[in-house]
């Protein structure tokens, strides 16, 4: 379980502002959605999660602790493009991540050790529903079972923190709603917190148990780039709580 916190979050490149002012607490098992026009932070506030990018001012903390400054195996992440490896068998995909945790040199695990990391992929692969897949190349598969090969990747290391960054923008509908069943059932199955960026204001609204919008609410027309984006809405069960003034959309990046 984990407990987010964001604490007077701010986040530049330079002479660049992208995120400013953010001020957050996250309750363990909570599924939150970030909503907002392109250029608005969301992609940038997943990294800094990540631990890819370190903020400019303010901290980020995990259960009260600095959140690592590096990814880790507590911090499992989905792109919408898939991040798999068109060598190796599905199974051997969803593996890789255990050798390489327990071989952290060699990335080969032996014996017993081996069995069982082959055994906890396979459980897996029934889990994401791949289980008669498990042999196959990734390029054999549709793109909504490369998607499903790409969740189980992440969650073999059980992390606490699952981020997921447009994942299924490029699904079609009938696929696309599979999949929500799909990491609905495992939220719920792990009750991990969850952080997931789309565009789709319907589907933030059916996954999130928590919704956050991004969003610019200063504007200097001489220097578009001074000014970052925060959450200027923060919609929490059926309750609709402003954070700021409503502003004109961002624009796109």
């Amino acid at each position: 379980m984990s407990q987010i916190t964001v604490e007077q979050l701010w986040k530049a490149y330079g002479d660049r502002s992208v995120l400013e002012r953010i001020n957050l607490e996250v309750a363990s098992g909570s599924f939150v959605t970030l909503v907002g026009a392109s250029g608005c932070g969301k992609t940038t506030f997943l990294r800094l999660l990540l631990g890819q990018e370190a903020p400019t001012r303010g901290r980020l903390l995990l259960d009260g602790a600095p959140l690592p400054a590096e990814p880790g195996p507590d911090r499992g992440i989905v792109f919408q493009r898939y991040s798999v490896y068109p060598h190796l068998s599905v199974l051997e995909n969803v593996v890789l991540g255990l050798e390489f945790r327990a071989a952290r040199w060699l990335g080969r695990l032996r014996g017993p050790a081996r069995r069982q990391a082959f055994e906890a992929g396979e459980a897996m692969l029934a889990q994401v529903g791949l289980e008669a897949v498990r042999d196959a190349a990734p390029t054999a598969l549709s793109g909504g079972m490369q998607q499903r090969l790409a969740i189980a990747q992440a969650l073999i290391l059980k992390p606490r923190i699952l981020l997921l960054d447009e994942p299924f923008g490029a699904l079609d509908p009938g696929i696309r709603a599979d999949m929500h069943g799909l990491i609905r059932k495992l939220w719920h199955e792990t009750r991990m917190t969850v952080f997931m960026v789309t565009h789709d204001i319907s589907e933030a609204f059916a996954l999130g148990s928590r919704i956050l919008t991004f969003d610019k609410v200063r504007r200097d027309p001489h220097a578009p780039e001074a000014y970052g984006a925060t959450v200027t809405y923060d919609l929490q069960g059926r309750h609709r709580l402003p954070l700021a003034e409503e502003a004109p959309p961002c624009a796109a990046a």
